[in-house]
């Protein structure tokens, strides 16, 4: 998107990524939690994503240098119990409202992607509620495939919920590395 810059989140963006992320949660089942989360739980996080090599990533609008996304990835499962699971990895991306529609979330998941390629990922997977369409919707126009769906698993604001797993291909490799690396 032209006016947006993407790049590598810092602690200074942290208390941004925080009020986007806690903006909704109250009102939606975007994220299964009703616990608003802190600037505090959200650097630590940030450190546990650094030291994973995981990214998490910024759109700065460059009229008002403010964040206006994010977005991330982490370990699908925990590879350390179960490292067979350590060349797929889960995204989150969350947007502000205000620039819903804009190609900020485009822009930010395509960097995201790459990232993900480079880094020898294999497959990345999306588990979204079943009611959050638009969420499925934009990730199948990044070419994400659904792949599963698990009814009434999940419950907030007084109703079961489905989540949606999509998956992306993110390369072509017909056998694993026979190291112990993505």
């Amino acid at each position: 998107m032209e006016g947006v810059t993407i790049r590598d989140a810092t602690e200074g963006d942290v208390p941004a990524i925080t009020d986007i992320q806690n903006a909704l949660m109250a009102t939606t089942t975007i994220e299964w939690t009703d616990t608003p989360h802190t600037v505090e739980s959200r650097v630590r996080w940030l450190w546990d994503h650094e030291r994973a090599d995981h990214p998490v990533l910024v759109a700065i609008d460059e009229v008002t240098d403010e964040v206006v996304g994010w977005c991330g990835y982490g370990d699908f499962r925990d590879v350390e119990r179960w490292p067979g699971y350590r060349f797929t990895v889960e995204d989150t991306i969350h947007v502000r409202e205000s620039h819903w529609g804009t190609g900020v979330g485009r822009d930010l998941m395509l960097e995201l992607i790459e990232r993900a390629r480079k880094a020898g990922r294999h497959r990345m997977v999306a588990a979204i509620t079943g009611e959050n369409e638009s969420s499925i919707r934009f990730h199948e126009r990044l070419g994400f495939v659904e792949v599963g769906r698990l009814g009434e698993v999940g419950a907030k604001l007084g109703r079961w919920l489905d989540v949606v797993f999509l998956q992306l291909d993110l390369d072509a490799r017909p056998d694993p590395p026979s190291d112990t690396a993505p």
